[in-house]
């Protein structure tokens, strides 16, 4: 997660923008987020990523664009 979040703005767009590297992204960040900080949210936010992690991963492109960080971080 700290990896993704230092990387600057237009290459967490990209990342999250090619669809198997946006899946790829999504597992890694979600997983070692929910591996080191635990919590019920972050294990679904997961387990759904890791099924359906090109959907999710578009909603997290417009959601970085917008906010700036990764959606239900």
């Amino acid at each position: 997660m700290t990896w993704f979040n230092k990387q600057s703005r237009l290459v967490q767009i990209i990342l999250l923008l090619i669809p198997f590297v946006n899946w790829v992204v999504e597992i890694i960040v979600r997983w070692s987020t929910y591996m080191k900080k635990g919590g019920t949210v972050r294990l679904v936010v997961s387990i759904i990523v890791t099924f359906f992690g090109l959907v999710f991963g578009w909603v997290d492109l417009v959601w970085v664009l917008l906010f700036k960080k990764l959606l239900l971080q």
